[in-house]
């Protein structure tokens, strides 16, 4: 039997770094390697997640990018942005294979990142090795990628729900409208006002109208997908619940459609790729219904005295919006079955 390959994850104690580390711990062909906590190194793991303790007591290392590339196999980066865009230049030229699951390197051009993200852009040459990694798409050309840019957890919701329609050139490319809801593990394991349990307790926020930074990654898929331009309308919002994402998005069709015509569509375009359930007419998703796996489900209606389509897409945010998604994409990367220690029914209730 094959040993298992040795993962390396950075940004030790975020939300997204311990699910990492919750998946490559049951996976058949991945063990934990190094865990990178410039903020705590020397610490225990489980010091600063105790339901760890007995199962990860190794402790916190310091970022060393020589002795990261020979202890690991591939390193998965779960750090802020602006991070992984000056860590990931180091640990390629020692040769290993980089998953960022930061926003550092999936926009590509250096200005367009610098006005949405407001930090330095990663150098051009590492943006254009950076293969966007959402998985049933691209999974070709992840599959001879170095360095991987995983998907924003909106756009891999939005993205997942559109493309098949967009494809078409059925839809008036104009209209499309994006209401976006979001637990509050999204906004990480920070202390800030926004995610202050008085504030978001039995509230419901909008916020970054207009200016959030999954807007341009949204577009960019789109446009690439469709061959034309697409401006979308965004909107975010805050809703007191951990884990889950739900998208609801609005398109004017050009020609009459009945639901039963777009879901065989999507149906269609979904076949054989594991992670995307497309519901029958008449139901409509959930999010509770794909907690803790990395399914994204997905519900179609058209409204015929409009001549509009809804699509709603739910996933779990740190599952297929992140940690999920990355071993899937890991599992791409080395010629594994997709699925691989990822198949597992959602947590429920």
């Amino acid at each position: 039997m094959r040993e298992r390959m040795k993962a390396a994850v950075i940004g030790g104690t975020g939300y997204g770094a311990v699910e990492l580390i919750r998946l490559i711990k049951i996976h058949p062909h991945l063990k934990i390697g190094t865990v990178v906590s410039n903020s705590q190194a020397g610490n225990s793991f489980s010091e600063a997640y105790p339901h760890l303790t007995g199962i990860l007591e190794q402790p916190l290392e310091k970022f060393d990018p020589k002795t990261l590339a020979e202890q690991n196999d591939v390193v998965f980066l779960a750090t802020p942005s602006g991070v992984s865009s000056r860590l990931v230049p180091e640990l390629m030229e020692e040769g290993v294979r980089c998953i960022d699951l930061s926003g550092d390197f999936r926009l590509k051009t250096e200005e367009q990142y610098e006005s949405w993200y407001k930090h330095p852009s990663a150098d051009r040459a590492y943006l254009n090795q950076a293969i966007y990694g959402l998985s049933e798409i691209y999974a070709e050309k992840i599959s001879d990628a170095r360095l991987i840019a995983n998907p924003g957890c909106y756009p891999t919701a939005t993205n997942l729900g559109l493309i098949p329609i967009i494809r078409t050139n059925l839809v008036d490319f104009e209209s499309i409208i994006i209401d976006a809801k979001s637990g509050v593990s999204g906004a990480g394991r920070g202390l800030s006002l926004t995610s202050h349990y008085v504030e978001i307790n039995e509230n419901l926020k909008a916020y970054k109208l207009g200016k959030h930074q999954h807007i341009p990654e949204i577009e960019q898929v789109l446009e690439e997908e469709s061959g034309h331009p697409i401006t979308v309308s965004f909107t975010t919002h805050l809703v007191p619940m951990t884990r889950g994402i739900m998208c609801t998005m609005y398109v004017n069709l050009k020609r009459n459609l009945s639901t039963l015509e777009v879901y065989e569509l999507y149906k269609k375009f979904y076949k054989n790729k594991p992670f995307v359930r497309v519901r029958p007419v008449g139901t409509i998703p959930a999010t509770k219904e794909v907690w803790g796996s990395n399914y994204c489900d997905i519900g179609l209606h058209v409204d015929e005295r409009t001549n509009r389509l809804t699509i709603i897409s739910v996933i779990d945010n740190l599952m297929k919006g992140a940690s999920g998604q990355a071993i899937q994409n890991a599992n791409l990367m080395f010629g594994w079955d997709e699925s691989t220690g990822l198949i597992n029914i959602p947590m429920y209730p």
